[in-house]
């Protein structure tokens, strides 16, 4: 007997205004999208904190972040933990980026950008690039057992400094 397996999400396409989010980062300080205008912001949507292939993914994030702000983007893991679950998991991972809780009312961002898993209660493996406008330039939804790496987050930055670096040479 084959085992149904839930299929994935689809991304938001590429061109679309980012949803607004209002998260908390700590128990009294929360981040809004808003906040980040003007920087290319990194979403790293994950299933939950303390789970073997999550760690692995935001441990490689953790790994390359002076090159993802070597483009200046900011980067944020996002999961329905609660602020405590995630402060305690950044402490020991030694994260050196924000974790956003999507906690209350649960998933409520993850809804929004498409990296909702309905049947599990928690959040997709999904990846968002947004520029500095708030505009998604890149996404991606992966399997929650597969660790999607960096390369396609790399790669959208690098565009994204391309075309700024481009314009700047014709002003």
């Amino acid at each position: 007997m084959a085992i149904a397996t839930p299929s994935l999400s689809l991304p938001l396409p590429a061109g679309t205004r980012a949803p607004s989010f209002q998260l908390a980062v700590t128990p009294e300080q929360s981040l809004t999208l808003e906040s980040c205008a003007g920087s290319p912001v990194v979403l790293v949507f994950y299933p939950a904190d303390f789970s073997p292939v999550c760690g692995d993914e935001l441990a490689l994030f953790n790994e390359v972040l002076p090159e993802l702000q070597r483009h200046g983007a900011r980067v944020f893991g996002v999961s329905v933990d609660s602020v405590w679950c995630h402060l305690a998991f950044a402490r020991e991972r030694g994260l050196r980026f924000p974790l956003l809780a999507d906690f209350h009312p649960k998933g409520e961002m993850s809804r929004r950008y498409h990296a909702w898993r309905e049947g599990e209660g928690v959040s997709e493996r999904a990846l968002y690039v947004l520029d500095g406008d708030g505009v998604i330039v890149w996404g991606h939804v992966s399997p929650p057992d597969v660790n999607p790496g960096v390369d396609g987050v790399l790669d959208a930055l690098e565009k994204l400094s391309a075309r700024a670096a481009s314009r700047e040479a014709r002003s």
